[in-house]
């Protein structure tokens, strides 16, 4: 099963913003009161948003590289790039995280030629935890996300 990266065009960008996933996940549905705004941040190129897409050129995932990946109240100082990643909801809880984790991270890594990986998840995401531990990722900060009570792990 091969995945293939390119930049978010707009249909795939309309499509991920109408994916609704179940509790606790629901965290991540994107605001049907700001969809506009929404639109706009996934296609603007500064924030690199790519789709994932598989052989027969179907939207399986989408992933960022950069400060999307970022959560305010995390320290970021040390120099490292940033992953983000959203699967589309029917296919989560597949036990296909690893494979998609490991394609985002191995193109983030050469596409930007850098070595030094880093991915910040919500402290209630134990599946998307346990895939990036499957990696070799660590957690080495704990936080509180600035506005929220949400605790996020980076690792």
């Amino acid at each position: 099963m091969g995945l293939t990266f390119r930049l978010l065009e707009k249909e795939q960008a309309l499509a991920i913003l109408d994916w609704r996933y179940t509790f606790p996940y629901d965290y991540y549905n994107f605001d049907a009161n700001t969809l506009q705004e929404d639109l706009c941040y996934l296609l603007d190129s500064r924030n690199a948003f790519y789709a994932i897409l598989n052989l027969q050129e179907e939207l399986e995932g989408y992933c960022s590289f950069g400060s999307d990946g970022q959560v305010p109240g995390g320290d970021y100082s040390e120099k490292a790039l940033d992953i983000g990643i959203g699967i589309r909801p029917d296919l989560v809880g597949q036990g296909r995280g690893k494979y998609y984790a490991q394609a985002v991270a191995e193109y983030g890594a050469q596409h930007y030629g850098m070595q030094q990986l880093r991915v910040t998840i919500a402290g209630f995401n134990k599946r998307a935890q346990r895939v990036w531990e499957q990696l070799g990722f660590e957690q080495v900060e704990k936080f509180v996300k600035i506005g929220s009570d949400t605790i996020f792990l980076k690792m």
